[in-house]
Formats: structure tokens, sequence, C-alpha cells
């Protein structure tokens, strides 16, 4: 964290930005103060509108999403969510002509999300985002103030898609925590956290997921849903979250799903009517969903999908019990070239372990890391792991010489608040992550910018390669 903010000040002093932004910049810290009052007219404001938190979230092979917050200051000097219109401009970059309107939307709101479509793949193009006649600016974060950077550049480039045709989609997420009442926790109430009165925003923001996957801009035909459905596995949370799920599709079938370590079993009279699980533990996930340490598999069209519960009975770290992983070796080994789909709640690598705020201890042991990539080193149709659990946006190095992208996908219950969806081509797979985006999300998405003194975008958002990229790979064999 100190390195941190002694890196954003050298960034904010370094004369990256002229003087007037350096100012708009040193305002930021803004969101903290977001859930204190309701937005208001930029007409009204006696103080000019900043807009700010600029973000280009969303980069497709045909389309790009930037999101932005408008506050302006009160006669007190606190800034404040301010309602204005929203508009962007864009030209591709090697065109002389001046960025153009493509996208206004005349709805009055501070949180504004734009989706830009009919872009032409592999193609740079400058942009701008503008609200009541001020172009927005970033936030001040080392993810998007960073060279070379889309929000620090003006311009983004499309992906260009994998050859063949499209098969199907698929969508990553993790960690809603149904239940939790303050978000931006680490430890004993610190650091000061966030609250939402009515409704919870962990409900807000499972519906905001469950209501973008359905829409035809999205399309995703399966969900899979890497652990920490609840936030202590209270069985009210567990049936709560279940029949949330259930109202959107069927388990087994639409989504599928795999615990985390907030949905082990617990000790204390509230779980005491659930199934019994070792010592005086109970396991009330396991009466709403499975039982602990079971492997999940499921098939389509020629995909393997194989989940791991990978939670450990007391702690936050990960494991994976002796029969689980005897069992998932036996899938690997029976069919190694098979294409397949893992994912679990630890992330694996040593490089997660040694970048993530924990430590390497809240990451799946070391044993059973390495046990783990040697299988997929001898398993060649093994090419994705998605984990949950660090709340970020994140690819990192495999330890062995295994063709597998190691990916963790940002929460769904907290900024960025979203999802992944993974397209399969016959010719590889393409990666984009999402925020969601109805009015409810959007605000609570906004409000959480401000947990960890402020710092939590520099944490969860990741590049703009670790949440948009293209890998080339041949499923030509799927249907």
């Amino acid at each position: 964290m100190e390195g941190l903010l002694r890196d954003l000040g050298s960034e904010l002093t370094s004369g990256c930005c002229g003087p007037s932004r350096r100012t708009l910049l040193g305002a930021i810290g803004l969101t903290a103060l977001l859930p204190l009052a309701r937005p208001s007219s930029a007409r009204a404001q006696p103080h000019p509108l900043i807009a700010t938190d600029l973000e280009v979230v969303t980069i497709t092979d045909r389309s790009a999403i930037l999101t932005w917050t408008t506050v302006a200051p009160d006669l007190a000097g606190r800034l404040m969510p301010v309602d204005a219109d929203a508009e962007v401009r864009l030209a591709p970059a090697d065109s002389a002509r001046t960025p153009v309107p493509v996208h206004a939307d005349p709805r009055p709101t501070p949180f504004h999300y734009a989706e830009i479509g009919g872009l032409e793949p592999g193609r740079t193009y400058r942009f701008e985002a503008w609200s009541h006649g001020v172009r927005a600016i970033p936030a001040l974060s080392l993810t998007t103030l960073s060279p070379g950077t889309p929000e620090s550049t003006g311009e983004f480039t499309t992906l260009v898609p994998p050859p063949g045709r499209p098969l199907r989609t698929l969508a990553l997420a993790n960690d809603v925590h149904y239940g939790e009442e303050v978000s931006g926790l680490l430890v004993a109430g610190l650091p000061p956290g966030f609250r939402q009165d009515v409704p919870p925003y962990p409900e807000v923001m499972l519906a905001a997921m469950l209501d973008d996957l359905r829409r035809p801009d999205r399309g995703a035909e399966l969900l899979l849903i890497a652990g920490d459905l609840t936030d202590e596995a209270s069985l009210p949370d567990a049936r709560g979250v279940r029949a949330q799920l259930d109202d959107w599709g069927t388990m087994g079938s639409d989504y599928l799903v795999v615990r985390g370590n907030h949905d082990r079993p617990h000790v204390g009279p509230d779980y005491a009517g659930c199934p019994p699980a070792p010592a005086d533990h109970h396991d009330c996930f396991a009466e709403a969903f499975t039982p602990r340490q079971q492997l999940i598999e499921h098939e389509v069209g020629g995909l393997r999908l194989l989940g791991l519960d990978t939670s450990e009975l007391d702690g936050s770290g990960g494991t994976i019990d002796r029969p689980q992983f005897d069992q998932f070796t036996d899938r690997l080994r029976d069919d190694p070239d098979r294409p397949t789909l893992v994912f679990g709640h630890h992330p694996v690598t040593i490089e997660s372990g040694f970048t993530n705020l924990a430590g390497p201890g809240f990451v799946l042991n070391g044993r059973d890391s390495a046990e783990l990539q040697a299988r997929y080193a001898r398993s060649p149709g093994v090419f994705l792991q998605h984990s949950g659990h660090t709340h970020r946006n994140r690819r990192t190095r495999p330890d062995t010489a295994c063709a597998v992208e190691f990916l963790e996908v940002a929460a769904v219950k907290e900024y960025p608040g979203g999802y992944s969806l993974l397209r399969l081509y016959e010719g590889g797979y393409m990666v984009n992550f999402y925020k969601t985006r109805t009015d409810a999300a959007r605000r609570w998405s906004a409000t959480t910018r401000g947990e960890y003194f402020g710092l939590l975008p520099d944490y969860t958002l990741g590049t703009t390669a670790d949440r948009n990229h293209v890998v080339l790979r041949d499923f030509s064999g799927l249907e």
C-alpha cells in the first residue's frame, strides 16, 4: 500500500499532465463521498462540473465500453455526484478528421456507461468522452494513467478475433458474497468499508449480472461461478443465492457452481441445522448446492468443464483433498487431449501468490499447485483455469511448461463489479471483462471505488490486456 501511494504521488507530480488537469486529478478521492448525497443537476451546481474516473473497460473486436462519473463540489467543498448527459466522440486514428459523436445519451445520471458498436477488428481509434460540455479524464490511478493505456493516450485498438466460426459463449464469474453487509473490509473492521441499506448490494449486483447475460448483446449460454457465492455460508444465504440463480436458469445445465472459502462449513449454533461436516462443523452450502470437495463435471458440444472445490475446512487458503484430486486426475488421464476448461475459487500460480494483497498463503497450497500444473503439462487439452478469490482481473504465468491460461476474474459484488465472457471460435478464444450496467449496479460500483482508501481500482481493474485478449487455439473439433 505504501509503495502504491508513493507511485501515485510521483505520477501526480511528474508533469504527465498540465496544471489544470493535475488540479482536477488531485480532487479525486470523490467516490468515498458518493453514498452521502443524492445526485443533483449539473445546471444547478455553483461550481464547475468534473467528469472523471474514465475507464475503457471492454474492448472486443467490434465494440468498446467506456465508463466515467460526473461530480461537483457543493458549497462546503465536498464532491457530490451530479446528473449529466453523456457523449462519446470517435475517429479512426489513421484519419485526420476530428472525432465525431457516435454515442449520445441525454438521460441524466452521474454514472455513465457508453457502449460503442460497429467498429472494425484490429483498428485503432481516437476517442473522447464528454458530459455537459466537460471532457472526462482518468482518475488518479496507475491502472489508467500509466503510459500507453487507452485512458492516457486517448486511443484504443480493437481485438482481432480468432479464425473460424464462433462456437459458443461462456460467462465466468465469482465472489457474489450473498449476505454480506459491509464491502471492503480486510481484517478487524479495517479498512473502512461501505454499506448499502436497501436492497442488499450482493443481490443487486448478482441480479445485474444475470440480467446482462441473457441480453442478445452478451448471449451467454452457460455461467460458471468460481466460489464465494455466500458471505459466511449460513442456510438463509445459501438458499437465497440458490433461489436467485434458479430464477435465472437450471443448475447443472445453465449454470455450474463451485464453492469458495466463504462457502466452507462453519461452526456455531447458526449452522446446526445443516448437514454435518468433519469435527463440529456444519455444511449449509451442501444443503443448497453440493457436498464439500466434490468435483463438478459437465460437457457441452465436446468441451469439457471441470469444477474444483478448493476450500479448506478452516482458513482462507486453498487445498484439494486426495479423493477429489484423484478423480480429477483420472478424468484428464482418460482423455488428455479433450478441450478442457477448469474453474475453482483459489488461484494457482506462484505469481498470483506473490502479487495478491494477502500473500502466498491466500492461494492454492504449493503441493497441490505443483501437482495440478504437472498434470496440465501432460494434458494438452486443458487451455484455461478460471479463478476468483482475489477480486481482481489478472492473468498470471504458469510455473511449468503447460499451455494453460491462469485467469483471475474480478468480483461480482463490488468495483469493478462484473464478469468475463469467454467466446470460443474454431481457431481460439476471446476474453472480455464487462461491468454490470443497471442503474443500481453502476452506482454501487462507483461507490466502492473508494475501498482500500481509494486504491481498489489499482488492485482490481487489471490492465487492458488482462481484461481483453485473444488466444489462438485449435477448437475445430468442437460442435
